[in-house]
């Protein structure tokens, strides 16, 4: 097992449902182990409300959740992804290339 946390990146067209809850619920399932990120590659204004209020509802921890480009995590300076889950048959097959090898 690896000595540091592994890094997830949830990936759906808007980034405001489905690629939250990913990280929503990875970051608390797999506390100590994995830490969850999420993005979009047509990324929306803001997390749907709905989103939020079941994520809420269900004591899942929203604080930091926001929505993000798809491209901010293949920037040099991104945390370097070691699993790359596509949530969405919206998200396009022509992604950028992600620093690091990710699976």
């Amino acid at each position: 097992m690896a000595d540091r946390l592994l890094n997830v990146l949830f990936l759906c067209k808007g980034n405001s449902t489905l690629s939250i809850f990913g990280e929503a619920i990875i970051n608390r399932m797999g506390r100590g182990k994995f830490q969850g990120f999420s993005a979009g590659n047509q990324p929306s204004a803001a997390i749907d409300p709905l989103t939020l209020y079941q994520l809420e509802r269900n004591n899942y921890d929203n604080l930091g959740l926001e929505v993000n480009d798809w491209q901010d995590y293949a920037k040099d300076d991104a945390p370097v992804m070691d699993f790359i889950i596509a949530l969405s048959s919206e998200v396009p097959s022509n992604q950028p290339d992600w620093p690091g090898e990710p699976m």
